[in-house]
Parts: C-alpha cells; structure tokens; sequence
C-alpha cells in the first residue's frame, strides 16, 4: 500500500505504552512493511489515515491490531539448541530429583510466540523423562499477542518451520502431514497450558515457577522495565529454580540477587542465597 507519512512517533509510544517495547526512530520500515495490511484489512486507504483513526478513537480492537503487527515473533524449534541440551543433561535431572517428594514440576515459556519454544521443551519430556508421565507437570506458554496464541493452540506449522531446528526423526514422530502445513500430534499438544500474558502488567495467574524460559524477550525493553521483569521473576522462580535468557541477554548489573551458572555450553540464572 503506498502511503503518505504517517505520525510513527505516536506508534512508537501506543507500542510501548501497550508492550513495553521499545522501537527506536530506525524502526520505521516495520511500521512500513507491517502497518500497511493491517490498514487495508479494516478498510483505509493508507497507514496515514489508519493512524489518524488510532489517534483519535478510544483504544480498541484496531489499537491491539497495531500493536500486534509490530512486536517480533522471531522464533524456531530448538532455538540456539544448548539451552534444550542443559535442560536435557542436567537441569530436569536435578529438578526431578530435589521435586521426588512432591511429585510436581512447573515450566514457564514467557513471549513464547508461536510456540516452538514450549512444544520443543514438551517433545524433549517427551523423548527423554518418561518418568514424568505420572508427575503434576505444567508447561506454561504465555504472549502478549492473542494472534501468535491462537495459532499456537492450533499447533501447526509450514515446511519452513518445521526444518528449522527439527530433525526429520522428531518431525515424523511428532508431527502429521496436513496438505502443505505439519500438525504438532495431539499428545504434545496438550501438554501446553496456553495463557495470555503482558510481561508488564501483574502475573496473579501464575503459580510459583521450577524452571522460566524468557529467551530473547528482555533485549525489547529499556532497562526500568527489564529491572521491574527481573523483580516480579525473583517472586515468582522457586528458590532453587533456573532461569533462562537469551544467548544475548544477562543479568550482568540489571539484578545482583541472580547469579550466572554455565552448564556445558549454555548460560543460565539461578537466585543467590540468602
């Protein structure tokens, strides 16, 4: 769609007042390459005239619609692979063991996207701790985005997808051909708990967490609002708990009251000690 300028500042502060995410003046061409459709879908003639609507409505349906055009959902099965083999190796292990007594685990993917993060962490239980079966497991995805949530429950993928990150031996056990899209089986399906989330609102749904995954999601925000994550992560993680960030992200002088531990080739957080 060609459009005349439109007020990107406006999107700038509607996204971050909404996500928390920061998009920086460079950030303009997302707002050129994604904005558009979703203008021509609700029947305007430009971005211009679909923000001019935006600037002077009440938030609604077409605000969200916005918003969610311009958050990222870069995600893959297996993402960076060594945090999936830290899990497998070691930390399920000492997990299942400190949690014997109690026999209950729960796992939290946050900005989980379309949910190749969560279903790779239910297909690895899957493959490697059958012991779990009879356990009180519960795999949380959550998103700010109901969009990448709906797809998430439907579990279905494109070729593309599907090849990155999974092997052809998990694709065919896991998955079932569909015309041209994979369907994730209705076993690992089930396993997720699928729950829509704003990181930076309160999280008075969640139960206290084993293990959070939180990959790749932080590197959006300023630093007030990464320090106020960190805080309401620090309340949620069990004492003994891991969490994990992206390959690119720490919490190097953000919150001192985590400490980083190495596990073969990956980088997780841990809570100090008291």
């Amino acid at each position: 769609m060609n459009s005349p300028p439109f007020d990107f500042d406006y999107i700038r502060e509607l996204v971050r007042q909404q996500s928390a995410v920061v998009l920086g003046a460079e950030k303009k061409y997302l707002a050129d390459l994604h904005l558009g459709s979703v203008a021509e879908r609700s029947g305007f003639s430009s971005i211009a005239a679909f923000v001019e609507e935006l600037k002077h409505t009440p938030f609604g349906t077409l605000h969200v619609q916005a918003v969610e055009a311009l958050l990222t959902n870069e995600t893959s099965f297996f993402r960076d692979l060594y945090p999936f083999e830290a899990l497998r190796t070691d930390v399920l292990l000492h997990m299942i063991q400190q949690r014997q007594q109690e026999r209950s685990l729960t796992i939290w993917c946050a900005g989980c996207s379309y949910g190749q993060e969560p279903y790779s962490i239910a297909i690895l239980i899957q493959e490697y701790f059958p012991e779990l079966a009879d356990w009180s497991l519960q795999l949380i995805a959550s998103d700010v985005s109901g969009r990448v949530l709906a797809r998430l429950k439907q579990g279905s993928y494109t070729q593309l997808e599907v090849n990155r990150g999974l092997s052809f031996t998990l694709r065919d056990k896991y998955f079932r051909k569909q015309q041209d899209l994979w369907q994730i089986s209705d076993t690992i399906r089930q396993m997720l708990t699928v729950r829509q989330l704003n990181l930076i609102h309160e999280w008075k749904a969640l139960p206290m967490i084993d293990i959070i995954f939180l990959r790749n999601v932080l590197i959006y925000f300023d630093i007030e609002t990464k320090i106020s994550i960190l805080q309401k992560i620090r309340q949620q993680l069990r004492p003994d708990g891991y969490l994990f960030l992206g390959g690119g992200e720490t919490v190097f002088d953000i919150d001192s009251q985590f400490e980083s531990v190495r596990i073969n080739q990956s980088i997780c957080h841990r809570l100090r000690s008291p």
